[in-house]
C-alpha cells in the first residue's frame, strides 16, 4: 500500500469501515469453509460410541483374563480400587493419592489392627467386584434401549445385525432390505467374520427355549459373558480353542505361555516376549492349575476366571499380599502397600517410609 493510498485510508472512516467488514467477511467465509470437517470428526465419534455400545467389550473390569486369552494386566488395580481407580488417573498430586490409598487401606483393614489379611482382601475383592457388577447392569439398560427401538423388551439377531453395520457404515435402507429379503449382505471379509463370532455368542446368550430374541438379562449375558454361567463357560471353550495346540481341549503349560503371533525384532520386544512369558507361567502353575498336574482343564480354567468365585479371590487376595510382604507376615502394612503403589494402584508414589506416619 502506497504512502498516499495508507493516508487516505487513515483519513476516512467509511474506508475503514468498510476495510473491516471485508475483513469480518473473509474471517466468515473461512470459518464455513472448516465446518464441514467438525461435522465429520462429530459423526465419527458418534459412530464409534454407538459401535462400543452395542459390541461386547474386548476388556471385562474385574475378570481375570481378556476375550482373547491375555492375562487382564489392571485386574489388580481393577479389584482393590475399584470405582477409585479413575481418581488415581486423574489426580497426579503424590501427597493426595497417598491419602485415597491409606483411607482405601483403612477400609480393608476391618478389625483396624494396621495390618490386612487374606481374608480381609478376600471380602474387598469381591466387593469391588460386585460394583463391576453393578455398573455393567447399570450401562446394560442403557445399551439396551438403543438396540430395542420399539421397546417390547426383546431383540431379534436381525434388528441387532443391522443396528451393528448401520455402526460401521453402512446404509440402514439398503442393510434393511438385504436382511428381510434373506440376501447377501455384501460386507467385507473382516466384517463378516465378525458378524459369524456375534451370530454365535448371541446364540449361546439365548436361554432355552431358543427363540433368537434377547431380553435385557440375556443381552447382558452376550456382553458380559462373566454375568452368566453358561456364557462363561462359552468364553472358557473359545480361549482353549484358539490356545490349544494338539487338540486335546485341554492346555498345557507351553500352549499357555506360547507367544502371539509374531517375531521379535529388537531388544524392547524381547523384553516384552519375556515378560509374557514369565507373567503367564507364574499365573499356570499358582492360580490356574488347581492340582499341579502341568495341564489346565476347562472345568479349571472356568474356575479361575469366574469373578465370583470365593475361593479363586482367597488365592488372588494371598497373591497380593504376598507381592509386597517384606517382612514375610502373610499380612499387608502401611509401609508395605505404599512402596508397592504401583502394583495396587498403576501409579508409584514416592517417600512412602517417611509419608505413612504423616498419612495415619
Amino acid at each position: 500500500m502506497s504512502c498516499l493510498v495508507m493516508a487516505t485510508w487513515l483519513a476516512s472512516p467509511c474506508s475503514r469501515a468498510l476495510c473491516c467488514l471485508w475483513l469480518l467477511g473473509m474471517l466468515l467465509l473461512a470459518n464455513v469453509s472448516t465446518r464441514p470437517a467438525n461435522h465429520s470428526a462429530v459423526r465419527e465419534r458418534a459412530t464409534n460410541r454407538e459401535e462400543n455400545e452395542i459390541l461386547p467389550p474386548d476388556h471385562l473390569n474385574g475378570v481375570k483374563m481378556e476375550m482373547d486369552g491375555h492375562l487382564n494386566k489392571e485386574f489388580h488395580q481393577e479389584v482393590f480400587l475399584g470405582k477409585a481407580r479413575d481418581e488415581f488417573e486423574e489426580d497426579s498430586e503424590p501427597r493426595r493419592s497417598r491419602r485415597k490409598l491409606m483411607v482405601i487401606f483403612s477400609k480393608v483393614d476391618v478389625n483396624a489392627d494396621r495390618k490386612i489379611s487374606a481374608k480381609e482382601m478376600q471380602r474387598w475383592i469381591m466387593e469391588k467386584t460386585a460394583e463391576h457388577f453393578q455398573e455393567a447392569v447399570r450401562e446394560n439398560k442403557l445399551h439396551f434401549r438403543s438396540v430395542d427401538p420399539d421397546g417390547d423388551g426383546r431383540v431379534s439377531w436381525d434388528e441387532y445385525q443391522l443396528k451393528f453395520l448401520v455402526s460401521k457404515g453402512h446404509n440402514e435402507r439398503e442393510i434393511a432390505e438385504r436382511i428381510k429379503n434373506n440376501e447377501d449382505l455384501k460386507v467385507d471379509e473382516e466384517t463378516q467374520e465378525v458378524l459369524e463370532n456375534l451370530k454365535d455368542r448371541w446364540y449361546q446368550a439365548d436361554n432355552p427355549p431358543a427363540d433368537l430374541l434377547l431380553t435385557e438379562e440375556e443381552f447382558l449375558s452376550f456382553l458380559h459373558p462373566e454375568h452368566s454361567r453358561g456364557m462363561l463357560q462359552f468364553m472358557v471353550k473359545e480361549i482353549v480353542r484358539d490356545l490349544d495346540q494338539d487338540g486335546d481341549k485341554r492346555l498345557s503349560l507351553p500352549e499357555f505361555i506360547s507367544l502371539p503371533v509374531g517375531t521379535v525384532e529388537n531388544q524392547q520386544a524381547q523384553d516384552i516376549d519375556d515378560n509374557w512369558v514369565k507373567d503367564r507361567k507364574r499365573e499356570f502353575e499358582e492360580l490356574i492349575d488347581a492340582n499341579h498336574d502341568g495341564i489346565v482343564t476347562p472345568e479349571e480354567l472356568e474356575e479361575y476366571m469366574d469373578p465370583m468365585n470365593e475361593y479363586s479371590a482367597l488365592n488372588e487376595a494371598k497373591q497380593m499380599i504376598a507381592i509386597a510382604d517384606e517382612n514375610q507376615n502373610q499380612h499387608l502394612e502401611p509401609e508395605e502397600i505404599l512402596k508397592y503403589s504401583e502394583f495396587f494402584t498403576g501409579s508409584k508414589l514416592v517417600d512412602y517410609a517417611r509419608s505413612v506416619h504423616e498419612e495415619f
